[in-house]
Protein backbone atom coordinates (compact mmCIF):
# COMPACT_ATOMS: atom_id res chain seq x y z
CA UNK A 1 0.00 0.00 0.00
CA UNK A 2 1.32 3.44 -0.93
CA UNK A 3 2.24 5.69 1.98
CA UNK A 4 1.72 9.41 1.78
CA UNK A 5 3.65 12.18 3.45
CA UNK A 6 2.42 15.44 4.88
CA UNK A 7 2.58 18.35 2.49
CA UNK A 8 3.33 20.65 5.42
CA UNK A 9 6.24 18.98 7.23
CA UNK A 10 6.11 21.78 9.83
CA UNK A 11 2.79 20.31 11.03
CA UNK A 12 4.02 16.74 11.43
CA UNK A 13 4.13 15.33 14.96
CA UNK A 14 7.19 13.10 15.35
CA UNK A 15 8.04 13.58 19.03
CA UNK A 16 7.30 10.27 20.85
CA UNK A 17 6.40 12.17 24.05
CA UNK A 18 3.73 14.22 22.26
CA UNK A 19 2.39 11.11 20.54
CA UNK A 20 2.26 9.30 23.88
CA UNK A 21 0.47 12.29 25.48
CA UNK A 22 -2.19 12.30 22.74
CA UNK A 23 -2.73 8.55 23.08
CA UNK A 24 -2.79 8.78 26.87
CA UNK A 25 -5.09 11.80 26.96
CA UNK A 26 -7.63 10.73 24.36
CA UNK A 27 -10.90 9.07 25.19
CA UNK A 28 -12.37 8.07 21.84
CA UNK A 29 -10.90 6.44 18.74
CA UNK A 30 -12.56 6.17 15.36
CA UNK A 31 -11.69 2.76 13.94
CA UNK A 32 -12.07 2.10 10.21
CA UNK A 33 -12.53 -1.47 9.03
CA UNK A 34 -13.10 -2.95 5.58
CA UNK A 35 -14.82 -6.13 4.37
CA UNK A 36 -14.35 -6.64 0.67
CA UNK A 37 -15.43 -3.36 -0.93
CA UNK A 38 -17.55 -2.33 2.07
CA UNK A 39 -16.07 0.21 4.53
CA UNK A 40 -17.24 0.62 8.12
CA UNK A 41 -16.15 3.11 10.77
CA UNK A 42 -17.03 3.00 14.44
CA UNK A 43 -16.22 5.24 17.41
CA UNK A 44 -15.19 3.46 20.60
CA UNK A 45 -13.72 4.44 23.94
CA UNK A 46 -10.33 2.88 24.54
CA UNK A 47 -7.53 2.24 26.97
CA UNK A 48 -3.92 2.83 25.95
CA UNK A 49 -1.20 0.38 26.97
CA UNK A 50 2.14 2.15 26.27
CA UNK A 51 4.23 -0.89 27.22
CA UNK A 52 2.53 -3.04 24.59
CA UNK A 53 1.92 -0.27 22.06
CA UNK A 54 -1.75 -1.18 21.91
CA UNK A 55 -5.26 0.13 22.40
CA UNK A 56 -7.90 -1.97 24.17
CA UNK A 57 -11.63 -1.82 23.48
CA UNK A 58 -14.58 -3.77 24.88
CA UNK A 59 -17.78 -4.63 23.06
CA UNK A 60 -20.60 -7.14 22.78
CA UNK A 61 -19.84 -10.74 21.84
CA UNK A 62 -21.29 -10.28 18.35
CA UNK A 63 -21.88 -7.47 15.94
CA UNK A 64 -20.84 -5.72 12.78
CA UNK A 65 -17.36 -4.64 13.88
CA UNK A 66 -16.50 -8.23 14.83
CA UNK A 67 -17.75 -9.55 11.49
CA UNK A 68 -15.58 -7.01 9.65
CA UNK A 69 -12.56 -7.67 11.90
CA UNK A 70 -12.73 -11.44 11.37
CA UNK A 71 -12.69 -10.98 7.61
CA UNK A 72 -9.94 -8.34 7.64
CA UNK A 73 -8.06 -7.56 10.87
CA UNK A 74 -6.09 -4.68 9.30
CA UNK A 75 -7.53 -1.40 10.55
CA UNK A 76 -6.85 2.30 10.55
CA UNK A 77 -7.83 4.46 13.52
CA UNK A 78 -7.65 8.11 14.43
CA UNK A 79 -7.49 10.00 17.70
CA UNK A 80 -7.99 13.76 17.76
CA UNK A 81 -7.10 16.25 20.47
CA UNK A 82 -9.46 19.18 19.84
CA UNK A 83 -7.71 22.46 20.72
CA UNK A 84 -10.60 24.68 19.64
CA UNK A 85 -11.87 26.81 16.83
CA UNK A 86 -10.13 30.13 16.18
CA UNK A 87 -12.96 32.63 15.69
CA UNK A 88 -12.57 35.00 12.76
CA UNK A 89 -9.79 32.95 11.13
CA UNK A 90 -11.79 30.00 9.82
CA UNK A 91 -9.24 27.79 11.54
CA UNK A 92 -9.46 24.91 13.99
CA UNK A 93 -6.49 23.97 16.20
CA UNK A 94 -5.96 20.24 16.77
CA UNK A 95 -3.49 17.40 17.09
CA UNK A 96 -4.35 14.11 15.44
CA UNK A 97 -2.87 10.67 15.12
CA UNK A 98 -3.52 8.06 12.47
CA UNK A 99 -2.82 4.54 13.70
CA UNK A 100 -2.47 1.47 11.51
CA UNK A 101 -2.34 -2.06 12.79
CA UNK A 102 -4.18 -5.29 13.46
CA UNK A 103 -7.31 -5.62 15.55
CA UNK A 104 -7.83 -8.95 17.30
CA UNK A 105 -9.87 -10.50 20.05
CA UNK A 106 -8.25 -11.22 23.39
CA UNK A 107 -9.00 -14.84 24.21
CA UNK A 108 -7.60 -15.60 27.66
CA UNK A 109 -9.14 -14.59 30.98
CA UNK A 110 -5.84 -13.03 32.05
CA UNK A 111 -5.67 -11.07 28.78
CA UNK A 112 -9.25 -9.83 29.17
CA UNK A 113 -8.55 -8.76 32.77
CA UNK A 114 -5.43 -6.91 31.65
CA UNK A 115 -7.27 -5.19 28.78
CA UNK A 116 -10.21 -4.11 30.92
CA UNK A 117 -7.81 -2.92 33.61
CA UNK A 118 -6.01 -0.77 31.02
CA UNK A 119 -9.32 0.58 29.73
CA UNK A 120 -10.75 1.39 33.16
CA UNK A 121 -7.53 3.05 34.35
CA UNK A 122 -7.51 5.13 31.18
CA UNK A 123 -11.18 6.18 31.24
CA UNK A 124 -12.21 6.32 34.90
CA UNK A 125 -11.19 8.73 37.66
CA UNK A 126 -12.00 6.06 40.26
CA UNK A 127 -11.58 2.71 38.49
CA UNK A 128 -11.69 0.75 41.75
CA UNK A 129 -15.32 1.67 42.30
CA UNK A 130 -16.29 0.42 38.83
CA UNK A 131 -14.33 -2.81 39.36
CA UNK A 132 -16.07 -3.49 42.67
CA UNK A 133 -19.51 -2.81 41.18
CA UNK A 134 -19.17 -4.66 37.86
CA UNK A 135 -16.24 -7.05 38.03
CA UNK A 136 -16.76 -8.99 41.23
CA UNK A 137 -16.61 -12.39 39.52
CA UNK A 138 -14.53 -13.78 36.67
CA UNK A 139 -17.71 -14.96 34.92
CA UNK A 140 -18.35 -11.32 33.88
CA UNK A 141 -15.46 -11.54 31.42
CA UNK A 142 -17.20 -14.30 29.45
CA UNK A 143 -20.06 -11.89 28.67
CA UNK A 144 -17.91 -9.36 26.82
CA UNK A 145 -15.47 -9.27 23.97
CA UNK A 146 -12.12 -7.61 24.54
CA UNK A 147 -10.35 -6.25 21.46
CA UNK A 148 -6.72 -5.19 21.13
CA UNK A 149 -5.36 -2.97 18.39
CA UNK A 150 -1.66 -3.73 18.01
CA UNK A 151 -0.25 -0.47 16.65
CA UNK A 152 2.22 -0.98 13.80
CA UNK A 153 2.48 2.58 12.53
CA UNK A 154 1.61 6.06 13.82
CA UNK A 155 1.58 9.34 11.96
CA UNK A 156 0.72 12.66 13.59
CA UNK A 157 -0.32 16.14 12.51
CA UNK A 158 -1.11 19.41 14.23
CA UNK A 159 -2.70 22.59 13.00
Amino acid sequence: MARYHLTRKDREICDPEIIDAILGGGRLAQVALCRGEEPYIVTMNYGYDPRRGALYFHCAKQGQKLDFMRENPRVCATIVRDLGYVEGRCEHKFQSLVLRGRLRTVETLEGKKHGLDILLNHQEKTPGRVRRRHLREDSVYSTLEMLRLDIEEITGKEA
